[in-house]
């Protein structure tokens, strides 16, 4: 555990390090009920990076929404030297999003209530799915 950094609570799956700039990260079973975190590690130009996709139920408004969010473990000054994309993909379509990741220490629920991060509902998920599972194409790279 990194220290200074909130523990993530829940995982869907096993925690995985790539090492590589440019990744898929697999959420498998996105169509579980209830509110769901999927984790992975990626390394790449000599610093790891926390990538989360997080399910929540809006009861407000009766839907789920998902938010893609990647962070660097590490300060906010070196995290301001990357940038990184997500990109959903799949036949005609594509989703992507792109900006200067945070530092973990500002922590995940901090970049979704900033909307600093992907996010898209259950519909534009079964889009992108695949067998309810959903392929993000990641890419760090340095600025």
């Amino acid at each position: 555990m990194v220290r200074g950094v909130p523990p993530i609570t829940a995982y869907r799956s096993r925690g995985l390090l790539l090492y590589s700039e440019d990744i898929v990260f697999l959420a498998t079973d996105i169509n579980l009920p209830g509110a769901v975190d999927w984790v992975m590690m990626q390394s790449c130009f000599g610093f790891h990076f926390m990538l989360v996709l997080e399910k929540q139920e809006k009861f407000d408004h009766g839907q789920q929404m998902f938010y893609a969010v990647v962070q660097l473990i590490g300060a906010k000054k070196d995290a301001e030297n990357f940038m990184y994309r997500l990109e959903l993909s799949n036949h005609r379509r594509r989703l992507c999003w792109e900006a200067t990741p945070r530092s973990i220490h500002e922590g995940v629920a901090h970049s979704i209530s900033q909307s600093d991060c992907l996010s898209f509902d259950a519909n534009h998920a079964q889009l992108f799915a695949e067998n309810g599972n959903l392929g993000i194409n990641v890419t760090i790279t340095t600025v």
